[in-house]
Formats: C-alpha cells, sequence, structure tokens
C-alpha cells in the first residue's frame, strides 16, 4: 500500500515541507495514485470572488486574456491560486477513483461532489477550458483534480440543480459561521450584502436577531440595494462605498440609530474595506473578515491605530455543518432560491 500524507504535503514540489497551499508548485500528474487519494473528472471552477475579480480587471475583461491567465496559473503551480490574492474557489465533478485506503469513505466513482476545501490548495490538471461564466465568476472545464485524506467534499444534492449547489456551497462558510456567531438581539452589518454570501449571512443573521435585534446590509450599487428589499433580507439597506471609511462609518452608524454594531461581516470582493468594517463594531464586539481581498496586516494595526478591541476573526471557509446549513438557507427561503437559480445557475 502506497500511501501519501493525509494533508497532502507529497504532492509538494517546492518549497520542500510545506502544505500544499503556502507551496509554490504541486505535483498535478495524476499517473500515479496514492492509496489515500480521491481522483476527480472536474466539470467547473468556481473561482473565488476576490481572485476572480483581480483577474478579470487585470485582463480588461477579455474573456481569451482570463483564459490564458488560468491556464498559466494552473500549469506553473499545480493548482488554481491566485499569486496577488492568494486565494482560490472550488469545483464541482464526478468522482473517478478512489484509493484503496480510503474503503470507509463514503464515495464511490460517479458519484457527483463538490469539493469543499480550497483550490489555493487542491491538485489540479486542465485539460481544456470549455467556457467562462464572468458574471458568476465560474468556468467549466474538462480537468482532473486530487482530493487529500483530509480533504472535505460534498455530495450534490438531487434536488437542486448542480450550479444551484456549486454557488452556495462555494460560499458555505460565511452562513454557517454567522449562525454561530449572532445571538438574539444584537445588531449585525454587513458589507457586501448584495453578493453571495453577503445574501445568506443576511438572511442568517436576521433568523438568528429575533425581534428585537437589527441586521444592516452594505451595498455599493444601488440596484442591489433594490434586491435586497426585495428579499426582505435586512431590515435596512445602505447605499455606500466600503473603500472610504470615514463617510461609510457615518452612513452606517446612521441606520443603526447611531449605535455601534455588535457584529461586523466583511462579504467585499475589493480591497482596502478593512477600517471599514473595524471603525463600526463596538468595543468587545466581532469583526469576521470572511472576504480573501482582506489585508490582515491592516485590519490588526488598523485596529490599534484607532484603539478598538474588538475580535477579529479570519474567514475561515470551514466550520461544523456548513454545507447543510446553507443548502438548507436556499431550501427554506423559496425567494432567495429564486434568486440564486437567476443569476448563478
Amino acid at each position: 500500500m502506497t500511501m501519501g500524507c493525509k494533508y497532502g504535503s507529497h504532492r509538494v514540489l517546492e518549497p520542500a515541507g510545506v502544505l500544499p497551499q503556502p507551496a509554490l508548485r504541486l505535483d498535478n500528474d495524476f499517473s500515479t495514485l496514492r492509496d489515500n487519494e480521491i481522483l476527480v473528472d472536474v466539470a467547473a471552477l468556481n473561482i473565488d470572488s476576490a481572485s476572480f475579480t483581480q483577474i478579470e480587471t487585470e485582463a480588461g475583461h477579455d474573456l481569451a486574456k482570463i483564459e490564458a491567465k488560468i491556464l498559466e496559473i494552473v500549469g506553473q503551480k499545480g493548482k488554481m491560486q491566485n499569486p496577488v490574492t492568494g486565494s482560490g474557489g472550488m469545483f464541482i465533478g464526478t468522482v473517478a477513483k478512489v484509493g484503496s485506503a480510503l474503503k470507509d469513505h463514503d464515495l464511490k466513482p460517479g458519484d457527483k461532489i463538490a469539493s469543499l476545501v480550497s483550490l489555493s490548495l487542491t491538485p489540479l490538471k486542465i485539460e481544456k477550458i470549455l467556457k467562462i461564466h464572468p458574471d458568476i465568476d465560474r468556468v467549466e472545464v474538462k480537468a482532473q483534480a486530487v482530493l487529500f485524506e483530509s480533504g472535505l467534499y460534498a455530495k450534490l444534492p438531487a434536488d437542486m440543480d448542480e450550479g444551484l449547489a456549486l454557488a452556495a456551497l462555494d460560499v458555505a462558510g460565511a452562513p454557517a459561521q454567522a449562525a454561530k456567531l449572532v445571538k438574539p438581539g444584537q445588531s449585525v452589518l454587513i458589507l457586501g450584502a448584495g453578493g453571495k454570501s453577503g445574501m445568506l449571512v443576511a438572511y442568517e443573521a436576521m433568523k438568528r436577531v429575533g425581534p428585537t435585534g437589527r441586521v444592516v446590509g452594505n451595498v455599493y450599487l444601488a440596484e442591489d440595494k433594490q434586491t435586497l428589499d426585495d428579499l426582505g433580507v435586512c431590515h435596512t439597506v445602505v447605499v455606500a462605498d466600503a473603500t472610504r471609511p470615514v463617510p461609510f462609518l457615518n452612513a452606517v452608524l446612521e441606520a443603526n440609530h447611531g449605535r455601534e454594531y455588535d457584529i461586523v461581516v466583511n462579504c467585499v470582493n475589493v480591497q482596502n474595506t478593512e477600517m471599514s468594517t473595524i471603525l463600526p463594531c463596538r468595543q468587545e464586539g466581532i469583526v469576521y473578515f470572511f472576504s480573501m481581498a482582506t489585508h490582515f496586516g491592516k485590519a490588526a494595526l488598523g485596529a490599534e491605530g484607532v484603539g478598538k478591541d474588538v475580535t477579529m476573526i479570519v474567514g475561515n471557509g470551514y466550520t461544523k455543518d456548513h454545507a447543510e446549513i446553507t443548502l438548507w438557507e436556499l431550501r427554506e427561503n423559496p425567494k432567495l432560491r429564486k434568486l440564486f437559480e437567476e443569476r448563478y445557475v
């Protein structure tokens, strides 16, 4: 039996001794598999929003240049990890082979799954890019990937379209963290509330704060405010630029009757929003940076500079039962599900 490291360090080519996520290059030669690896035929990649936005901007919104950049990254790194943002995304595909040491897993060849670990640590080999959907950060591919023994995944549900499940599972960590963090009676501010993660967080927060709490969503575009108003997932929505912290602070405090927030969640996909996340939070409140565009050095030093004693949580894409919580949100909210189907499938 040929076993690899359960965390995938055996696939690291450079530098030696690190794990796959911080590695510069991974081995994406799948002609030989370890007995504790899972080989998947990949149908689509959902690129992390911060990553796709960066690539799309650099490419001048030219699809051919976006395709070339993605192929360049995977060709050089053996994985889809944006060299600027450091983030990846996730995939959906069909299980091709399950290593003999993983007999106790519930997977078998032919099962359709979504990866719940980042593409930034997943060995990936793209044979061909079939189509790019820039409006939803999705890339249809003919490709293969390997999941390690420790890798998380979810079987695609039978009661919803694969694209719908992919869209939701791509950001599953955010609403599941909201379910853990938000308590009855609290006030919650969500930056980037008009995106996938933002809408799911807002809906979960509305459930958790109860009749005495308050959920305020922030969007950059007025049309996103209308969408959120129609969904009814926020008590109020503020249109404001989160890259301008002082006017932003004034706007969101006014929306909360002049009070600072118990919890602030950052779901944006652009840089330089750290202080707009920290400033509206009360002393000893909670700041949750789900956005991979966050510069955590700026956040730490910025909080210190303005005298904010807040608990800052890194946007871990995993928390217990996150896939189940997120898919259930779409099942129990027909309006939210319909919007996701119209926008992301």
